[in-house]
C-alpha cells in the first residue's frame, strides 16, 4: 500500500514537472506554443521533424530549455539538501546554506570576477565550486575539533558563513568598480540567466549521485528523528552516517550555487510542505520533496524573468518573497496540529 502511494506521488509529480517545463519554455516574447515544444522535443529524440524555424529552435534549445531544466535541477537539489539537513541536525530551520557553503561559493566566484584569479583558466562556476568546498572543509575541521555534535556543526557553519561573507564584501568594496559590483550582487542574489547545457549536465549528474546516496540511507534518516542515542541503539553508525550525508549535500549545494548563485528558502520551505503530504518517512519524503522543489523553482524562475520584462529579477529575490509567507503558513499549520 505504501509502495503504491509512493509510486502514485512520484508519477504524478513527474507529470506535473514535465507539463511545467513544456509550458514555461513557451513563456516569453517569442510566439512559441506548447505543442511546438513537444514536437521539437520529439524531433530532437529522432521521432520527427522540428516544426520551428531555426531562430525559434535556437531560442528553445539554446536559451529557454537549458535555463528551465537547470531551474528544475536546482529546485530539486536544494529541496533535497534541506530535507536531509533538517533530519540530520534535527533543526527545522536548517537549509543548504547553514553550513556556509553558499558564502564560500560567493567568495570563490567574486575572486574570479573581481580579482581575475585563474587568468581566464578558472571559470565562474569552478571558482564558486572551489570556494564552496573550502568553506565546507573549514566547517568539518572546526566541528571535528569541537566534538562534531549537531549544535557544533551548526555553529561551525554559522562561523564559516560569517567569515566568507566578510571576505566577499571586502573584495567587492576594495577591488570592484560600479559595473562589476552590480553584476556580482545580481549573481549573489541568484540568477539562472547564464544557464547552459554544460551546467545542466553537471548539476543533474551530481544531483543523481547524491539522491542515490540519500535514498540508500532513508532508514538511517528515519532513525535520526529519534535522536543520536536512539539511532546508535538501532545500529546506526552516527558519526559516519552524518559525515557522509552532510558531505554529499554540501557538494550538491556547491555545484548548484556555482551554476545559479545563492537561491534561498527552497531548502527551508519545500521539505516542510512535502511532509504535510508524505509524513515523516524519508522513503516518500525525499523524492516528493525533490519533485516539488523542481516544479516550484521552474515556475518561480519564469516569474522572475517575465514579470518586469525586459528587466529580470534575481530568482533568489522571488523565492524569498514567496518563501517567507509560505514558511509562516507552514509553521502556523504545524502549531495547530500540536
Amino acid at each position: 500500500m505504501r509502495g503504491a502511494r509512493l509510486a502514485l506521488l512520484a508519477s504524478g509529480g513527474l507529470v506535473v514537472l514535465a507539463v511545467s517545463v513544456a509550458v514555461t519554455v513557451t513563456v516569453g516574447p517569442a510566439d512559441i506554443g506548447t505543442a511546438d515544444v513537444w514536437r521539437s522535443v520529439s524531433a530532437r529524440l529522432g521521432l520527427g521533424d522540428s516544426p520551428l524555424p531555426p531562430l525559434r529552435e535556437g531560442i528553445v534549445w539554446n536559451l529557454r530549455m537549458p535555463r528551465t531544466l537547470l531551474a528544475a535541477v536546482c529546485g530539486a537539489g536544494l529541496a533535497l539538501c534541506g530535507a536531509v539537513m533538517q533530519s540530520l541536525l534535527r533543526n527545522p530551520l536548517a537549509d543548504p546554506f547553514v553550513l556556509g557553503v553558499s558564502s564560500g561559493a560567493s567568495t570563490g566566484a567574486v575572486a574570479v570576477i573581481v580579482l581575475g584569479w585563474g587568468g581566464g583558466v578558472v571559470s565562474l562556476s569552478a571558482g564558486a565550486f572551489v570556494g564552496a568546498v573550502l568553506s565546507f572543509g573549514m566547517v568539518v575541521l572546526l566541528a571535528q575539533s569541537l566534538g562534531a555534535s549537531m549544535d557544533r556543526v551548526v555553529l561551525s557553519g554559522v562561523a564559516a558563513m560569517q567569515l566568507f561573507s566578510a571576505l566577499t564584501s571586502f573584495i567587492v568594496l576594495t577591488s570592484a568598480d560600479a559595473e562589476t559590483t552590480r553584476g556580482v550582487l545580481f549573481w549573489l542574489l541568484g540568477s539562472l540567466s547564464g544557464a547552459g547545457w554544460a551546467d545542466v549536465v553537471l548539476c543533474a549528474a551530481v544531483l543523481a549521485g547524491v539522491l542515490a546516496v540519500c535514498l540508500a540511507h532513508t532508514t538511517t534518516l528515519d532513525a535520526f528523528a529519534f535522536g543520536e542515542e536512539a539511532a546508535a541503539n538501532l545500529g546506526v553508525r552516527v558519526a559516519r552516517a552524518r559525515l557522509l550525508l552532510l558531505t554529499a549535500t554540501a557538494l550538491l549545494t556547491a555545484a548548484l550555487v556555482s551554476a545559479a548563485g545563492a537561491i534561498g528558502f527552497v531548502g527551508l520551505v519545500l521539505p516542510h510542505a512535502a511532509r504535510t503530504v508524505t509524513g515523516s518517512s524519508h522513503t516518500r519524503l525525499l523524492p516528493v520533496t525533490a519533485l516539488s522543489g523542481a516544479v516550484f523553482l521552474v515556475w518561480v524562475d519564469t516569474v522572475a524573468r517575465t514579470v518586469l520584462e525586459p528587466q529580470e529579477i534575481p530568482v533568489g529575490v522571488v523565492t524569498s518573497l514567496i518563501g517567507v509567507p509560505a514558511f509562516v503558513a507552514v509553521l502556523y499549520r504545524a502549531r495547530r496540529k500540536t
